[in-house]
C-alpha cells in the first residue's frame, strides 16, 4: 500500500538552527534566538500532532532528549524507513550531529508494537562520504516499486543501488536544481508522490531528457501530475505526504505555506484525490528548512501478534 494510518514523529527538546546542515540546505533561515526557536516550535509541534489526530491519523511520539544536542531531531524520516515486509532501512547522514539522532532509543520504542523482519544497514558508507537520507534523498512510489531520486551531496549514486537492490525497486534519477542552478539538498523538496497523485516542480529538472523521462514514468505509473511553480516549490509546496485515516480515507498533508501558495485550480484537484491537512509549521520551516513531509516518519511495519494470556480458575483441569 502507498500510504499508511500511522506515522512517528520527534516532539524537539532544543529545536535551532543546525550549522551541520545549512552549507548546502539553502531553505534554512537563522532568525531566532534558540530559547525562542524551541518554544515556537514546540508549540507548532503539538498543533501538528493535534490536527494529525483530529483527522484519525495514529501518531506515535517520541520525546527527545536534550542531549546529545540534536537540532533536526524534528525531522526523522532522514535517518530511517520501515516497509510492510518488516524491513527496517538505516540511512547514512551528512550532518555529523545528525548521525546522533540513531542513538536516542526511537526504535527500540517501535520494537515493543512493531515486528522487524530484516534491517539494511547503510551507515557504513559514511566513512566513504556517500550519503543517502532516507525518504528526504527519495521519494517512493511503494506500490509500483520506483525510486525517485535527485543526485546532491546527500543523496550519492552507490548508496541509491545499494537501496534500490535490496528492497526491490526501479530507479529514477535525476539531476534537481534550484534557480541558482545549486543542487537541491532532499528530493522532497520538489517532489511528492501519493495514491494517484504527484506533486512535482518539473523546472527544477533542467535537463530536458531527464525532465521528459520523469514525467512520462510518473504518468506511465498512473499518477496525475499537479506541476508547481518555482515560487510554489520555496513555499515547500512539494514537501507533503499522503496518508489516510482509520477508515482508509485519504489525507494530503502540507504546511499552510505550501497551501497559501497554490492556485485555487491546484487546490482543487488536490480535493479530488485527497482531503488536504494545511498545518502551522512557519517556525520549523523557516529555521529547520524542512516542512510537513519531513516531521513525518510513516510506519509500515507489520504490528507484533500479541499472545492472549490464558487464565484459569483452581478448578479448571
Amino acid at each position: 500500500m502507498q500510504t499508511t494510518n500511522t506515522v512517528l514523529m520527534i516532539r524537539p527538546s532544543r529545536f535551532s538552527f543546525n550549522v551541520d546542515t545549512a552549507a548546502n540546505n539553502r531553505f534554512q533561515k537563522c532568525s531566532l534566538p534558540p530559547d525562542q526557536a524551541q518554544a515556537q516550535a514546540l508549540e507548532e509541534f503539538d498543533g501538528y500532532v493535534a490536527a494529525l489526530r483530529e483527522q484519525g491519523v495514529e501518531v506515535l511520539v517520541s520525546q527527545d532528549s536534550s542531549s546529545p544536542h540534536t537540532p533536526d531531531s524534528i525531522f526523522p524520516n532522514n535517518w530511517w524507513s520501515s516497509h510492510a515486509d518488516g524491513s527496517l532501512v538505516l540511512y547514512p547522514m551528512q550532518g555529523q550531529n545528525r548521525r546522533l539522532e540513531r542513538d536516542k532509543g526511537v526504535l527500540e520504542a517501535l520494537l515493543q508494537d512493531y515486528s522487524i523482519e530484516h534491517v539494511l544497514d547503510l551507515t557504513e558508507l559514511e566513512q566513504q562520504d556517500f550519503f543517502l537520507e532516507g525518504t528526504g534523498s527519495m521519494v517512493l512510489d511503494r506500490v509500483q516499486r520506483i525510486c525517485y531520486a535527485g543526485y546532491s551531496a546527500r543523496t550519492h549514486v552507490d548508496a541509491l543501488r545499494k537501496f534500490v537492490e535490496n528492497l526491490g525497486y526501479r530507479l529514477c534519477a535525476f539531476s534537481a536544481v534550484d534557480r541558482e542552478g545549486v543542487a537541491i539538498y532532499h528530493t522532497n523538496v520538489m517532489m511528492s508522490v501519493g495514491t494517484g497523485l504527484a506533486v512535482v516542480c518539473l523546472e527544477t529538472v533542467s535537463n530536458l531528457q531527464e525532465r521528459a523521462e520523469l514525467e512520462t514514468q510518473l504518468r506511465a505509473s498512473g499518477k496525475e501530475i499537479l506541476a508547481l511553480t518555482w515560487e510554489q516549490l520555496e513555499s515547500f509546496a512539494g514537501n507533503m505526504l499522503e496518508v489516510h485515516n482509520q477508515k482508509g480515507e485519504p489525507i494530503l498533508v502540507m504546511s499552510r505555506t505550501a497551501w497559501c501558495s497554490l492556485t485555487t485550480e491546484q487546490r482543487q484537484l488536490i480535493e479530488q484525490h485527497a482531503k488536504p491537512l494545511p498545518v502551522n509549521i512557519d517556525t520549523i520551516e523557516l529555521i529547520g528548512g524542512g516542512s510537513a513531509r519531513c516531521m513525518l516518519a510513516e510506519v509500515h511495519l507489520p504490528k507484533q501478534k500479541k499472545l492472549a494470556l490464558l487464565t484459569r480458575t483452581a478448578d479448571q483441569p
